[in-house]
């Protein structure tokens, strides 16, 4: 026995394909079966599961299981959930060895996939590499595991709640906030958060649904956030936050409707940490403004800008013992009272908490922030086997002259006019490119300085695609 994937399944942070296509039930199981094996060769046996709102995902579920339990691991199954619910079952219980989410994120309904969690540690990259290979040998253990399932719902809003733990009470009580599950697995948890949380807190879109029927549930998109705004507008609330389709990246929006970046969220959170825990690291992707890095300094931490992709920034948030964490595509994380993954549900409650302690509304944070011009990130389809290589040529070339180049995921450049980056995607054969500047001018500049590096390696910024 044995069992090979499609090839485009086995991604860089997790597998993931088209149901019917490139994934299905025994692609399902194998990954239950393998995984299985790697957990037990390691010395663990009992793994936490959960899968979010897809109509395809209760078939895959009970494939997983199937597989995991072949192994001879015994499954925890949470059910249906949010993937920070899935990274919490398998944090915050000392038995639990591993993790396994079925989820398609922000994907179209279409798609279905697996994010993993491994002894405490993503399981990424590599791990992936070797899942796929020991798959098509057929080197799988065997065992019979015993399968349960647990309801950790309530443990779970509890733990969100102790965010907002000793911060004065009438600071909190006069709060309203705007919420937008999109019909993501994350509704039923905002339903019972919202109930508990102090102040006014109209929700939308709050049942699950796999087909989307309101609006794509990709926060970073800012069309998706219309619903949103109407909403705090309509009321006259505080802000607004947003999901994704499995609740692991937050969108938010301020009083007046005005889009609250990641980088920017990342801005508020710093300065509301670095008043408690000063000196601390701070981690960004290298798509993040230099407002952010600027921010973080001034407000004495250390910032650090590292690759995007959130096991990468997981791993290194362990490496430095950074206490926060984010990236421009609204994954967050905690790790100063909470557990270091990405929780968009604990990112809202956070900000909440930013705004009380620091005794100003998140709609005059928002307006602090210095106006930087910036592109949205730019995302142009090049050939898979080109997309490396053309950013070591640019790379090359900005290394031979006198350019302030930062290379630790493809190649930003920093110069009077502020700051341009060119890099490749690991998840899809694009190359995404961003600038930013004080001035139109200088970001027409920058631009130009993009469109030559791709002219010499024979690209050029095309239509920009999706996610």
């Amino acid at each position: 026995m044995s069992h090979t994937f499609d090839p485009t399944a086995l991604r860089e942070y997790d597998i993931r394909g088209i149901i019917g296509e490139t994934l299905g039930a025994d692609d399902a199981r194998a990954i239950g079966r393998t995984f299985g094996t790697m957990l037990r060769a390691e010395g663990g046996r009992q793994v936490a599961v959960g899968y979010d709102g897809r109509t395809s995902s209760p078939i895959l579920e009970h494939a997983l299981v199937e597989g995991l339990t072949a192994a001879g691991c015994d499954v925890r199954r949470i059910g249906m959930s949010a993937t920070p619910m899935l990274y919490y079952a398998e944090a915050s219980a000392e038995e639990v060895d591993g993790g396994i989410q079925i989820t398609g994120s922000h994907n179209p309904a279409n798609y279905n996939g697996f994010k993993m969690v491994f002894l405490g540690r993503p399981f990424f990259g590599e791990d992936i590499q070797r899942l796929g290979r020991m798959s098509a040998a057929g080197e799988w253990a065997d065992g019979t595991g015993e399968v349960e399932s647990v309801d950790i719902m309530d443990a779970y809003i509890d733990r969100i709640l102790a965010g907002l733990d000793g911060i004065d009470a009438d600071a909190l009580a006069g709060m309203r906030v705007g919420w937008d599950a999109g019909n993501g697995a994350a509704g039923p948890a905002l339903e019972k958060l919202a109930a508990r949380l102090p102040g006014e807190h109209p929700l939308l879109y709050t049942d699950v649904d796999g087909a989307f029927p309101n609006h794509h549930p990709d926060p970073t998109v800012e069309a998706n956030l219309a619903d949103l705004k109407a909403l705090v507008a309509d009321k006259n609330l505080d802000f607004g936050v947003a999901f994704d389709g499995d609740g692991d990246r937050i969108g938010a929006i301020d009083g007046e409707g005005r889009v609250i970046w990641g980088d920017q969220l990342l801005m508020i959170y710093a300065e509301d940490l670095l008043g408690k825990l000063p000196n601390s690291t701070v981690i960004a992707d290298v798509k993040a403004s230099r407002a952010l890095f600027d921010h973080v300094a001034a407000h004495g931490g250390k910032p650090v800008m590292w690759k995007t992709g959130h096991s990468l920034i997981k791993s290194k948030m362990k490496e430095t013992a950074a206490p926060l964490a984010g990236e421009m595509s609204g994954h967050v994380f905690f790790a100063d009272d909470y557990y270091g993954f990405d929780d968009a549900l604990y990112a809202g409650v956070r900000l909440i908490a930013a705004a009380a302690r620091l005794g100003k509304s998140v709609t005059q944070l928002r307006a602090d922030m210095p106006d930087m011009i910036n592109t949205p990130e730019m995302r142009f389809q090049v050939d898979e086997s080109r997309k490396f290589a053309a950013i070591d040529e640019v790379a090359g070339r900005i290394a031979g002259s006198d350019a302030n180049a930062d290379t630790t995921d493809g190649v930003r450049v920093t110069t009077d006019d502020g700051w341009w980056l060119l890099r490749a995607s690991n998840t899809q054969d694009v190359l995404v490119a961003r600038a930013e500047s004080d001035s139109e001018e200088g970001l027409a500049r920058l631009m130009a300085q993009i469109d030559e590096q791709l002219a010499l390696s024979g690209l050029e910024r095309g239509e920009s695609v999706g996610h």
